[in-house]
């Protein structure tokens, strides 16, 4: 099988419900964010993180999968592959885990410390553009809720990660100084 089909030098694509948008479409924009925020954690992971740390993430790539094919079917009578309450109860409970591990937050931080942390912020910003492209996209067609919802959590997890990586490593969060 190869690569290219050539279907989409029109500068379309295809949905899953065989409808063909443009690439431009803000459902390609968003799903393609989800794709890259897929991609930050791959990044991360090749640094290789703690083990609890590594299985949360390859645990959320899959879910950024499920996201992106949730976004990419707007037949939404399909229920397969959708984003769903386990998994944004699952992102709450590592947001509270990992939060008990780290000092409160008293100061607003910048993206920095160690490496590890600091693509935990652009991992973070990456899904926070996406969430934003997803509430654009529900405000012109019906989309599954969720997702949105899942995004949300997701850039606080990341912002949460950066945090404990930092603290793991005896490395101090970057202040803010205004």
């Amino acid at each position: 099988m190869k690569i290219y089909t050539k279907t989409g030098d029109d500068g379309t694509t295809g949905l899953q419900d065989n409808s063909r948008v443009l690439k431009s479409d803000i459902r390609i924009k968003a799903y393609g964010e989800i794709d890259e925020t897929n991609s930050v954690l791959g990044l991360i992971l090749s640094q290789k993180p703690d083990s609890d740390v590594s299985n949360l993430l390859v645990r959320i790539q899959n879910e950024l999968f499920i996201a992106g094919s949730d976004l990419s079917n707007p037949d939404l009578t399909i229920k397969q592959n959708r984003v769903d309450d386990s998994m944004i109860a699952n992102l709450e409970k590592h947001i509270d885990l990992f939060e008990s591990e780290i000092a409160p937050l008293t100061n607003f931080i910048l993206p920095g410390g160690i490496q590890i942390a600091s693509l935990f912020h652009l991992a973070r910003t990456v899904s926070r553009r996406a969430e934003i492209s997803v509430v654009e996209l529900a405000l012109k067609e019906r989309i599954n809720p969720k997702c949105q919802i899942y995004l949300n959590r997701l850039s606080d997890l990341f912002f949460v990660m950066a945090r404990l990586v930092n603290k793991r490593a005896n490395t101090a969060d970057v202040i803010w100084k205004p």
